[in-house]
């Protein structure tokens, strides 16, 4: 079901894949694309790919500028829309996400993670989740793997196409893409 809907998806889509690929490759001056190794199922480690709304920049100490001076025009339009998220589909395709499960996070994260916090390697990570739909960037790290281990001890298929369905209610009315004050969600530390 994955494969099939993420590639109708993917299909449905390209017209919007191939322009903002154009427009982001404009506006990073480079690479319109953000690889990343992140855990998977099992903890088996992927490489997922989204949009790069943000462009490479550094002060003259050669440390990366804060989010809000690298997030481009294009960048911020491209997030707000979720657009950011079409080439993982790809990942979908290949296997390697779903299309519903918990969000594929830094790899950095995996030692902090609690025991019940690892309970999120049990299945695949995913596009779109349970976390998602209930507040997105907008909550807590621990709301986000209480939402993320419930969906995992709750996972069935009404489950699935009743968060596809809110995400895309959620998505037009632009709702916790990013916490209060920030471009992008806070880090992870294992305690917040």
């Amino acid at each position: 079901m994955d494969f099939v809907l993420a590639l109708i998806g993917f299909c449905v889509l390209l017209p919007f894949f191939i322009i903002l690929t154009i427009l982001l490759a404009t506006a990073n001056k480079g690479t319109p694309f953000f690889v990343q190794q992140r855990p998977g199922k099992n903890g088996k480690t992927f490489h997922v790919i989204k949009f790069k709304t943000m462009r490479d920049a550094f002060d003259a100490n050669g440390e990366q500028l804060p989010d809000d001076q690298r997030l481009t025009k294009v960048g911020k339009w491209v997030r707000s829309t979720s657009l950011d998220e079409i080439p993982q589909l790809i990942s979908v395709i290949k296997g390697d996400m779903s299309l519903v499960g918990p969000r594929p996070l830094l790899m950095e994260y995996v030692t902090l993670y609690s025991i019940a916090q690892k309970q999120r390697h049990e299945v695949k990570p995913g596009i779109t989740g349970w976390a998602q739909i209930n507040g997105r960037n907008a909550i807590s790290w621990q709301q986000k793997f209480e939402y993320d281990v419930w969906y995992v001890k709750n996972i069935s298929f009404a489950l699935d196409i009743k968060i596809l369905l809110t995400t895309l209610i959620k998505v037009f009315k632009a709702e916790g893409i990013s916490g209060k004050g920030v471009l992008t969600a806070e880090k992870f530390n294992g305690t917040n």
